[in-house]
């Protein structure tokens, strides 16, 4: 059974699926509703499933007659790697955000399931244990770009 996150993903991804426009509109606390859940469980889904580098802008705004735009943004492997080795793995990155990484990669056939362990060995804190704690975050980041840039070399 799939947990609430990921039902909450799915009937977003179902709904973008649909629509022609590219986009969709949905109230905030009218997709709480529906889940019965409270809109920051909504917030969390978008924050983490709905991100730039994995394909998405959300557009939104709060209060009574809030709403919510996602919109699917298509990009070329190259924006999609640029924009991760720009944006979002800067100067550090924690491991969550690394694996969320790695699974858009994945899901864009930019990177191969083989290829994404092999990067997530390397950079989880078993493979950075010699590194201080203090310091992981910023090791794992550049790790992380150099291998990817390594195997996404032409």
């Amino acid at each position: 059974m799939m947990g609430l996150t990921s039902q909450i993903e799915k009937f977003l991804l179902d709904m973008l699926d649909l629509d022609k426009r590219g986009f969709i509109e949905i109230g905030r606390n009218d997709l709480a509703e529906r889940f019965s859940c409270a809109p920051s469980q909504i917030n969390y889904v978008l924050s983490t499933r709905f991100s730039p580098y994995k394909g998405y802008y959300v557009e939104s705004r709060r209060g009574g007659r809030g709403y919510i735009k996602i919109y699917k943004i298509d990009m070329t492997e190259d924006e999609l790697v640029n924009g991760v080795l720009t944006n979002t793995i800067k100067d550090d990155i924690t491991l969550d955000k690394a694996t969320q990484v790695l699974e858009t990669l994945i899901s864009e056939d930019v990177l191969s399931k083989r290829e994404a362990l092999f990067i997530y060995h390397a950079i989880d804190d078993n493979g950075l244990r010699l590194v201080d704690v203090s310091k992981r975050n910023e090791v794992r980041a550049q790790m992380f770009k150099n291998v990817l840039l390594a195997l996404l070399r032409d």
